[in-house]
C-alpha cells in the first residue's frame, strides 16, 4: 500500500469516527435533557444514572478504537504511533465540525468543552484539544512519511522522556479544574502558560527526532 494510499484510509476512518461521535454526543445530550450550552456545571453522576459509566466506556472505546486502527497500519512502534496520531488528531477536529454542523456549537474557537472524564474531568477552550490535534496530523504524516523512506525518527530516551513530560504537562492544564467542577463549579481561568509550555516540550523533541532522520 503506497503512503497516499494508507494516509487515504486512515482520514477516511477518522472521519467517519467524527462523525459516528458527534452523532452520540447529539443523542446523550438529548437523553439526558441539555444542550451544549448546559455543559457547566457538570451533571451529577447520581442524575445520570448508568449514563454516566457508559459515557466512560464511550470514551475509552474511542481510544482503543483510534490505536487499533494505528498499530494495523504501522508496520513498527513509531510507525504504528505516527498513524494512531494521525487518526485521533483528524478524528478530534472533525468531531467539532460535526458538531458545528449539527448543533451550531462550538460558536467559537474559545468555547469550553468537557474534552474527558477518565479518571477526572478535562475541560479547556476547543482551540486547545484543536491545536493538539493540528500538530498530532502534521508530525504524524512526516514520521509516516520518513519511516515508509526507511528514515524513521529517531527518538532516544531523551527526546521520548521530553515529548512524554510534555504531554503530561499539557494534560494537567486541562484538569487544573477538576475539583472545582466536581463540585459543581463552571470553569475559570484556562492556564495557557502551562498548556503551552507542555506543547513546546513535545513539539520541540518531536521535531528534533524528526529532523535527525531527515538528515540520515
Amino acid at each position: 500500500m503506497t503512503f497516499r494510499t494508507r494516509a487515504a484510509v486512515i482520514v477516511a476512518y477518522a472521519v467517519a469516527m467524527a462523525y459516528l461521535e458527534s452523532a452520540v454526543v447529539v443523542y446523550l445530550q438529548r437523553a439526558i435533557g441539555i444542550t451544549p450550552a448546559q455543559l457547566f456545571p457538570l451533571q451529577s453522576a447520581a442524575s445520570m444514572g448508568n449514563l454516566a459509566a457508559i459515557e466512560v466506556g464511550r470514551e475509552f472505546a474511542t481510544l482503543v478504537m483510534l490505536v487499533t486502527v494505528g498499530w494495523l497500519a504501522g508496520t513498527c512502534w513509531v510507525d504504528r504511533l505516527a498513524w494512531t496520531s494521525v487518526a485521533f488528531g483528524v478524528w478530534d477536529i472533525l468531531y467539532y465540525v460535526f458538531l458545528w454542523v449539527f448543533l451550531g456549537w462550538p460558536s467559537s474557537p474559545g468555547t469550553w468543552d468537557v474534552l474527558f472524564l477518565i479518571p477526572v474531568p478535562w475541560a479547556g477552550p476547543v482551540w486547545a484539544p484543536v491545536l493538539i490535534s493540528v500538530l498530532l496530523v502534521g508530525f504524524g504524516l512526516v514520521a509516516a512519511r520518513q519511516t515508509q523512506l526507511g528514515r524513521p525518527p529517531r527518538a532516544d530516551r531523551i527526546r521520548v522522556g521530553l515529548a512524554v513530560v510534555g504531554g503530561a504537562v499539557a494534560v494537567v492544564s486541562f484538569t487544573l479544574d477538576a475539583p472545582s467542577l466536581l463540585n459543581g463549579g463552571t470553569p475559570g481561568w484556562f492556564p495557557w502558560p502551562v498548556f503551552f509550555a507542555g506543547i513546546a516540550f513535545a513539539a520541540v523533541a518531536a521535531a528534533d527526532s524528526l529532523r535527525r532522520a531527515i538528515q540520515m
